[in-house]
């Protein structure tokens, strides 16, 4: 009797553990997590909040879709650019230079925003 539950709990155990996955950070990236100490940005109501941003050279901006539509990140001078990603789903690029960078979510046109690095 006591064999069949210890069968039976190392079963749940291991399939406990098979829905975890690690992803490896990059430059530019599409997932469903932040990247760690950057700056976020909110998509939602077809709008980017904050819609001015500044941060410094080094620092990754994460984009996050909190909407219920596709949507994607686009700067106008093609520096980054993210494809269409949906709810729930982040766009993250790490700034390696001064400048800046307009950008827009291509599928909604009056979807702008603007972001700094310094």
């Amino acid at each position: 009797m006591l064999r069949p539950l210890v069968v039976l709990l190392a079963a749940a155990a291991l399939l406990a553990g098979c829905g975890s996955s690690s992803k490896k950070s990059s430059t530019s990236s599409t997932s469903s997590a932040p990247a760690a100490g950057g700056t976020a940005v909110s998509m939602k109501n077809i709008q980017f909040a904050p819609t001015s941003l500044t941060v410094k050279v080094g620092q990754t901006v994460t984009w996050t879709n909190d909407d219920t539509v596709v949507h994607n990140v686009t700067a106008d001078d093609g520096t980054f650019k993210s494809s269409n990603f949906g709810g729930g789903k982040t766009f993250s690029w790490k700034a390696s230079k001064a400048g800046t960078f307009k950008y827009a979510c291509t599928i909604h046109p009056g979807m702008v925003a603007t972001l700094t690095v310094q």
